[in-house]
C-alpha cells in the first residue's frame, strides 16, 4: 500500500529525473493541470490503478544517447504473451513541457488488457526544435523493435498513442511511415519505425487551416511563425501527408474544437481510400481529460476497443 500511495505522490506532483544541461519548463503537470480544472469540475479525481502481476514494470531504461544526453523510455510489459501488440505513447505540454512521467497511469492500464506499453522520453522544444522530438520517438520504436522478444512485441502491431501535442506527434509519426525526412540515418537499426495504427488523443491535425489557432507554442517549435517558415507549418501537419497508406486511425476529442484541426479533412481521405477510422468525443470535457476521472476510464475504454479491432 505505501508503495501504491507513493507511486501516486511522484504521478501527482509531476517528479522526474532529467539532466539539467539544457532548460526545462515543468509548467505542464498532472498538479497543477488540476489546479485549473478542479475549479470548473470539482468532482475529478486521480485514477486508481490496481496492482497487476500480469504486468512488468521497467523505468528510465535508455534506448539511445548522443554524446552527453541521453534519452529514456519506461515500460509497461504484459506478461501472459510473447508477442503483444505495442503501444507506444507520447505525452503532451506544447512540444515544450510535460514529461513521459504522465503517461504511466495509461501504460498500466493499457497493459492490464493484453499490451506492452511504452512511454517515451523526447526531446522538447526548448532543447531542439522540430522534427528532432519527432525523429526521437521513431528512434525509440526501432530499438523496442530490435528487442521485441525482450519486450514481449509483435513488431508487425504497433500502434502510436499521443495526448495533446503528443497526439498531433502520433498522428505525424504514423502518417509518415518510411518519409526519410523523419528518419534519423545516423540510428543503428535492423527495424523501421512503421506504426500499424494512430490514437490521437485530442491533438491537432493541421497547424495552419480554418479550424487551427495554433500560436506562440507551435512557432517556437517549429522555428518561427507560419508565415516566415510556411513549409514546416505544413510538413508537420500529419493530414498534409494523410493517403492510401495511412494507418487505421482513432480520434479521442475533448469538446473544445480548436483541438480538432483539420480532424475531419483527415476523415475525409481516410474514407475515401476505406481506411478505419473512429471519433469518440467526451461531451463537456476539458482538454487534458485524460489525467483524471471520470474521463480516464473512457480514454482507456475507446483506446482498447480500438486496438482490439486492429490488432486481435
Amino acid at each position: 500500500m505505501y508503495k501504491v500511495r507513493l507511486i501516486l505522490i511522484v504521478f501527482f506532483y509531476g517528479i522526474t529525473v532529467q539532466s539539467q544541461q539544457y532548460q526545462i519548463d515543468s509548467s505542464y503537470t498532472i498538479k497543477s493541470t488540476y489546479a485549473k480544472l478542479i475549479k470548473k469540475y470539482p468532482f475529478i479525481t486521480l485514477p486508481e490503478i490496481k496492482p497487476n502481476s500480469d504486468v512488468h514494470e521497467k523505468f528510465d531504461l535508455v534506448y539511445h544517447q548522443e554524446k552527453e544526453r541521453i534519452l529514456h523510455f519506461d515500460a509497461f510489459i504484459n506478461t501472459k504473451k510473447k508477442k503483444n501488440p505495442a503501444v507506444f505513447m507520447i505525452h503532451g505540454g506544447g512540444w515544450r513541457s510535460g514529461n513521459k512521467n504522465q503517461m504511466q497511469f495509461l501504460g498500466k492500464e493499457i497493459a492490464s488488457k493484453g499490451y506492452s506499453a511504452f512511454a517515451i522520453e523526447y526531446r522538447l522544444s526548448l532543447e531542439s526544435k522540430y522534427p528532432t522530438g519527432v525523429i526521437d520517438v521513431k528512434n525509440a520504436i526501432k530499438f523496442i523493435k530490435d528487442n521485441a522478444s525482450k519486450f514481449n512485441i509483435d513488431p508487425n502491431k504497433i500502434a502510436i498513442l499521443g495526448c495533446s501535442s503528443g497526439g498531433q506527434m502520433a498522428a505525424l509519426i504514423g502518417t509518415t511511415n518510411n518519409n526519410p525526412i523523419f528518419e534519423d540515418p545516423t540510428f543503428k537499426s535492423k527495424s523501421s519505425s512503421k506504426v500499424n495504427a494512430i490514437i490521437d488523443v485530442d491533438g491537432v491535425l493541421a497547424f495552419k487551416h480554418p479550424e487551427s489557432s495554433e500560436g506562440d507554442m507551435a512557432a517556437f517549435w517549429l522555428g518561427g511563425k507560419s508565415d516566415e517558415i510556411p513549409e514546416n507549418w505544413k510538413l508537420a501537419s500529419a493530414l498534409s501527408h494523410t493517403d492510401k497508406n495511412t494507418p487505421p486511425t482513432l480520434f479521442i476529442c475533448s469538446s473544445i474544437p480548436r483541438f480538432h484541426a483539420g480532424r475531419d479533412d483527415m476523415i475525409k481521405i481516410l474514407n475515401e481510400h476505406k481506411i478505419y477510422n473512429e471519433v469518440q468525443t467526451i461531451s463537456d470535457s476539458p482538454h487534458s481529460f485524460w489525467f483524471y476521472e471520470p474521463w480516464f476510464g473512457r480514454t482507456i475504454s475507446y483506446t482498447v476497443r480500438f486496438l482490439d479491432r486492429i490488432f486481435k
